[in-house]
């Protein structure tokens, strides 16, 4: 490489790490030729976030498949205590004594004890529910204007059934969904941070009370199952309890709700694709899988911390540092997928090599019940309104405006569910 060319390369890599870093509109519109350049050029790269704590970002996907089970890169953020409180802050700890933040055999305990209670039994159990939420969501909507799909089916859909499994009462689900929207989108400086302790305290407060509730009149959800499963083994504390309710209501419903527009809007700008799947309902599988790696909606998997100095590629990454996978970006590695930024829905062998749901001992508890809910949702929507079409060009979607999120997903999806009964108005 030429003294040119190298100058170039770091240029080119500085443009794209700042970019990313600011979270630029165009960024978010389409964050997938800075994963590109990354991983041509930086493959391990060093940034500079907002909340001020060194970061390595792993962009390639052989390389963030090993980090996501790399021992020496842990889970346990309350081992890189000082980090963590310039991140999250103190307030958030009571919500994050949980199996997404920690590691053996802690982990492994809490997540047997989850995964008794979060069974293939129950899970299949809730189908014919997650169909009748879905019927009666997709029929109280708006056919004579355009409508917001995500706040009138793609998020109410995962949280209802969420709030159901875990045994969250009806009244009760809109205050908390606030309280987590406050969670999910609150920046770095001190007055979010100041935001986030409120909501936290409150939610804290409000688990506590439910635990305390469903302890005194026993109860056949997944809340009264742990609850049971505390009391009969002593093997999960209150602490723990609590904080895990917190961690399956967020990634219970956000994932599921980012996903499910993620999958229309890239169906309504891939009509060859749609018109397949609508012609052979067997695809729809397949599909899903395709929309989880070519527009999941986890772009960067929650915060790792080196335990020790982690060399990979030709970068180290220091020991205390933070570690950020790039699931967006390792899901469009050419060197793993054929034609990466081609969306086909006959891609094969997709479930058991796209990073959607992570990988390893993480990978995602709520898989199956996300797959379910996505194929119910799409199935019937498409059923219900087969000429279903965005409101705006795809190229005025908002994209989430946040720099290095957790979360891939839309703002807002406006469509019109039926054209014909728009243009007879």
């Amino acid at each position: 490489m030429t003294q040119l060319d190298e100058r170039d390369s770091v240029e080119s890599t500085e443009q794209a790490v700042s970019a990313a870093s600011r979270g630029s509109a165009a960024y978010r519109a389409n964050p997938y030729p800075v994963y590109a350049r990354l991983r041509e050029s930086a493959p391990v790269c060093p940034l500079s976030p907002p909340h001020g704590v060194e970061t390595y970002l792993i962009t390639r996907y052989d390389d963030a498949k090993a980090a996501l089970t790399d021992p020496r890169i842990s889970k346990d953020m309350y081992a890189a205590i000082d980090a963590y409180h310039t991140i999250f802050g103190d307030s958030s700890i009571a919500l994050d004594d949980n199996m997404l933040f920690s590691d053996p055999p802690k982990h492994t305990r809490l997540r047997r004890i989850v995964n008794s209670a979060f069974s293939p039994r129950r899970i299949e159990s809730l189908r014919p529910r997650i169909q009748q939420i879905t019927n009666q969501l997709l029929d109280s909507c708006g056919t004579h204007a355009p409508i917001d799909l995500l706040s009138t089916f793609a998020f109410p859909l995962p949280l209802i059934v969420i709030c159901e499994l875990i045994g969250i009462p009806e009244h009760e689900r809109q205050e908390v969904q606030k309280l987590c929207s406050v969670v999910a989108r609150t920046g770095f400086s001190k007055e979010d941070k100041d935001k986030l302790a409120l909501a936290e305290g409150a939610l804290r407060d409000y688990f506590a009370e439910l635990i305390d509730r469903k302890r005194r009149s026993a109860s056949d959800d997944l809340l009264g199952a742990l609850i049971r499963t505390q009391d009969e083994q002593g093997a999960m504390t209150d602490g723990e309890l609590l904080s895990t309710l917190w961690v399956l209501l967020f990634a219970g419903h956000k994932t599921t709700a980012y996903l499910i527009g993620n999958a229309v809007f890239n169906l309504l700008t891939h009509r060859d694709q749609l018109r397949e799947v609508l012609a052979d309902q067997e695809l729809l599988p397949n599909a899903i899988e395709e929309i989880i790696r070519f527009e999941g909606s986890v772009e960067n998997a929650t915060f790792r911390h080196a335990l020790e100095d982690v060399t990979i590629r030709d970068t180290t990454i220091p020991k205390g540092a933070l570690v950020q996978v790039a699931v967006a970006s390792a899901n469009r590695d050419p060197e793993k997928f054929t034609a990466p930024d081609t969306f086909d829905v006959r891609r094969s062998g997709l479930q058991s090599s796209h990073l959607g749901f992570g990988s390893g001992p993480h990978y995602c508890l709520g898989a199956p019940l996300a797959r379910m809910e996505m194929r119910i949702a799409l199935t019937t929507l498409f059923e219900k309104f087969p000429h279903i079409d965005l409101a705006v060009a795809a190229h005025e979607a908002e994209w989430l405006k946040v720099p290095f999120p957790a979360f891939r997903g839309l703002e807002r999806l406006p469509v019109v569910l039926d054209p014909s009964q728009i243009l007879g108005d």
